[in-house]
């Protein structure tokens, strides 16, 4: 586990910067930390880096005394100290849960760096456990849009692939990409999201964000070879077309309140979520209520569906996972695209298996009839 930890801190220098190149007098190292429930306490290091003329009270202020605390809770740090000055701050979890420790003093000295994020959980081993899970579904959900492909390439036809279901599929990933790449990389966001939910981590992690932007060029790739197979004369339908001008419509003008500050933006990610669960509710009524018409899901690849299936219970066990390891059930509410996404998906696909498996086994003679 401890190489792992200093793997990712490495990571973390690389992408963050080292904290020495943040302009403050006073810093903490590092500025973001994991400790375990009763487990021994994790020292950090406070770093004086300016020349003192006199003695620095320095406090330590805990945004959840209940979760973390610190020792000693404050410091002296005396004057004509060596530059840089450093003193071990010692790190104990109480109780799962995420914390801010940020330090005060009435110098005049900077502490813009003086900050530690402290996240205390029930147990390491439940953590690996999460990231393990976390891209096992990463990979289960990213192989499911290739036996569809290599369905269409096989039969040289799109004929039973739902073309409304693609394209709502492309704008429902577009919007959670939005989501996952604002909130995960974008100061500002993360700023506004620590302000409504201070006791909260981003509920986004890296797999999610490589699920997103994958799915958002596999779609496009199956939707290019429904202009080089055969497509049996089926295009996008009017009420398709007319839902995706009503979703572009609501979106700009979240944008636009956004941009004139009536509307923070991590709402206006917010209401893209929204759009992108309303799209996964509806998304996959075309290609059920196809599959009725026709009696059949010839063209439609039930290897698309066990991988969908596997992916979703995958990813809601993670989120309850982190919820549990972290006693932060509010992060579910806080990605509610992300387990809206799991919890459809799972009821969809058990649809799906039953009109495979079940209704239509057998291919009716409208199997190749879109219109029928």
């Amino acid at each position: 586990m401890a190489k792992i930890l200093t793997c990712l801190s490495v990571v973390g220098i690389l992408l963050l910067g080292s904290p020495s190149l943040i302009k403050s007098d006073l810093l903490i190292d590092p500025q973001a930390l994991t400790v375990v429930v009763d487990e021994k306490a994790t020292a950090v290091r406070l770093i004086s880096n300016t020349k003192l003329n006199e003695d620095i009270n320095v406090q330590f202020t805990v945004s959840n005394a209940d979760i973390v605390t610190l020792e000693p809770s404050e410091i002296i740090i005396p004057a004509n100290s060596p530059v840089p000055y450093t003193q071990l701050i010692n790190v104990f979890g109480k109780s799962p849960g995420h914390v801010e420790i940020t330090a005060n003093t009435s110098s005049a000295i900077k502490v813009d760096g003086a900050f530690l994020k402290v996240t205390s959980e029930h147990s390491s081993e439940i953590e690996i456990i999460s990231v393990i899970v976390g891209w096992i579904y990463f990979g289960v959900w990213s192989i499911s849009f290739y036996p569809q492909i290599f369905e269409n390439w096989r039969r040289k036809s799109v004929v039973g692939l739902n073309f409304d279901f693609l394209t709502l599929n492309l704008t429902g990933f577009t919007l959670y990409s939005l989501f996952n790449c604002g909130l995960y990389w974008i100061p500002l966001i993360q700023s506004q999201y620590f302000d409504r939910y201070p006791n909260s981590g981003i509920p986004v992690q890296p797999n999610d964000i490589f699920f997103a932007l994958h799915a958002v060029v596999v779609t496009l790739i199956t939707i290019v070879q429904c202009f080089l197979y055969e497509r049996g004369g089926q295009t996008v339908s009017l009420v398709a077309r007319g839902l995706q001008g009503i979703f572009f419509i609501f979106l700009f003008i979240a944008m636009l309140c956004s941009v004139f500050k009536v509307l923070l933006w991590l709402d206006f990610l917010y209401y893209c979520s929204y759009v992108k669960l309303c799209i996964t509710l509806i998304k996959y009524i075309p290609q059920a209520f196809m599959n009725y018409r026709r009696q059949s899901t010839v063209g439609w690849s039930i290897g698309n569906i066990l991988c969908d299936f596997t992916g979703g219970l995958l990813s809601v066990l993670q989120m309850v996972l982190d919820a549990y390891n972290y006693n932060d059930w509010i992060s579910i509410f806080g990605s509610p695209t992300k387990f809206g996404l799991g919890l459809i998906s799972i009821i969809f696909d058990i649809f799906f298996m039953v009109q495979h498996y079940i209704l239509y086994r057998t291919p009716s003679s409208k199997a190749y009839n879109v219109s029928a």
